[in-house]
């Protein structure tokens, strides 16, 4: 084959991943978003858009074989739900007869919350949201509704000190000062009356049809009920209710036909492949007992068009510009969601600059931490909180209570402002600038006559010039030689004009 043609071929499959990619972003960044109307709960989302950055841990039996989370359960047709692992992988109920088993060998006997809270906290993190169960059903909580749970006498770890790991991370975490919150999945692929065992699973949906056996549906129903009331009950004061597994949600055929047809008929070839099933879990019930036990509740009925999703979550990316809604990147920051033993964590300066870009977006990061088997972190993953900590002992307060200002980004200088009217612009430095530019330009924005602008982290102030457009910031040589911090640098206005 030719240059050319290998040039050509090239261009196409670059093409079709980003006309995916970009399918994908419309969908979501342009998913219908219903404000909530409880007082309590907005006063309580607008404290946590001041957040800014919190903590998502994937944990379960799962981090034994080192793959991803719950799906190689699911007989869909994607490279992510591939079965390699256990005797014989091409035997799907010998499969998951053996991922099951794996409770009975799960025994994370070097888990430490503690150290963990205190990592979290010290990289400026403000929230925490744990994996209390996941698609798989396996509950990392003492759930009195199943066998299938850390507590389990079939289960090595629960003869621990700490074998409740859902109630020991709330409370580690709540010790430290983050707000917490308890992930949950509605589908659950081990309890009977979501997959009944008569009938063979064929997607990730309830393997039965919910109006034709209503009186099963309603078992599910109410075992799911029982279980979240559990969490919002006896694991203290709960900030978070963050739910998965969107597909479970009442979706009359009417709203099928239109919504939902749309999402399919218009993605590339190999997505959607599931189907769409009515599964009723009585939402608004549900969240009006949440909130009776945790008034100002945070609900997050992820991907569920309605009134139970407080927030939106676009999932490993970040949207291209501002929402008009609150919102939350959830972000793998090594390997997976889930453990993998070879993983490798991104770097200082790219978590560093993506928060900054999420904040100046308007947006949260939720950044995931993925513990191994025994019960630990990465090196990688303390690494990188490290360099979090260090940036943030300096720029926490350009990060913090701030909000997006048009036009939140110029070429590699992102802004926010914060309540007092104060503006902030956060100079990202190339791949390995070490040292801060004589001068930075800025045409968008144009500071009073009389404003002071500093460098955070100096006290010293700053020369700055009008320009035709904009102004310039002339940096000394004693702050250019000497930055308070590494891979991005903030500078603090005091006021500015439109």
């Amino acid at each position: 084959m030719t240059l050319t043609k290998n040039k050509n071929v090239y261009i196409a499959i670059l093409s079709l991943f980003m006309c995916q990619a970009l399918w994908a972003q419309a969908v979501y960044e342009d998913e219908r978003y219903v404000p909530e109307t409880d007082t309590v709960v907005l006063k309580k989302l607008e404290q946590w858009q001041d957040l800014k950055f919190g903590l998502l841990m994937h944990w379960g039996t799962y981090s034994q074989w080192g793959i991803v989370e719950s799906w190689s359960l699911s007989p869909e047709e994607y490279g992510w739900c591939e079965r390699k692992m256990g005797s014989n992988p091409q035997d799907y109920f010998t499969y998951k007869k053996e991922y099951e088993a794996l409770q009975t060998t799960f025994n994370p006997i070097n888990f430490d919350p503690e150290k963990w809270a205190i990592a979290a906290k010290n990289a400026g993190m403000k929230y925490v949201v744990f994996t209390t169960k996941h698609h798989d059903g396996f509950c990392m909580f003492d759930s009195k509704y199943t066998d299938y749970k850390i507590t389990s006498p079939n289960t090595p770890f629960s003869s621990h000190p700490k074998a409740n790991i859902a109630k020991e991370i709330f409370n580690a975490f709540r010790n430290e000062g983050l707000w917490t919150g308890a992930y949950f999945s509605k589908p659950d692929w081990h309890v009977k009356s979501y997959w009944d065992p008569y009938f063979p699973p064929k997607d990730r949906n309830v393997n039965y049809s919910p109006e034709e056996n209503p009186e099963k549906w309603n078992d599910f129903v109410n075992f799911t009920h029982n279980q979240i009331m559990e969490l919002m009950t006896d694991y203290g004061n709960m900030d978070i209710l963050w739910l998965d597994g969107g597909w479970v949600a009442k979706t009359p055929k009417a709203e099928i036909s239109e919504w939902y047809k749309h999402r399919i008929n218009n993605a590339p070839a190999g997505y959607l492949k599931h189907r769409i099933v009515n599964q009723d879990i009585k939402m608004d019930e549900l969240v009006v007992k949440v909130r009776k036990k945790q008034p100002g509740l945070i609900v997050v009925d992820r991907a569920v068009h309605g009134k139970n999703q407080n927030y939106l979550t676009p999932e490993n990316r970040v949207p291209e510009k501002t929402l008009p809604y609150p919102w939350e990147s959830c972000i793998i920051s090594g390997g997976g969601w889930s453990y993998r033993p070879d993983a490798t964590y991104m770097s200082g300066r790219e978590g560093i600059h993506m928060l900054i870009d999420i904040v100046a977006k308007g947006g949260n990061l939720l950044l995931n931490i993925a513990p191994g088997p025994k019960g630990e972190w990465h090196q990688g993953a303390y690494h990188l909180l490290n360099e979090f900590a260090d940036w943030m002992e300096i720029n926490s307060s350009a990060i913090y209570g701030t909000k997006p200002i048009a036009p939140f980004k110029e070429n590699n200088i992102c802004m926010t402002q914060n309540k007092k009217g104060n503006v902030f612009l956060y100079y990202l430095a190339k791949d390995g600038e070490t040292k801060i530019p004589a001068e930075i330009t800025v045409t968008s924005i144009n500071p009073k006559k009389g404003t002071r602008i500093r460098l955070v982290g100096s006290k010293q102030k700053l020369k700055w010039l009008k320009q035709k457009e904009g102004f310039k910031i002339v940096i000394p040589p004693s702050l250019q030689d000497n930055p308070s911090c590494k891979y991005a640098w903030t500078f603090k206005i005091d006021q500015i004009d439109q």
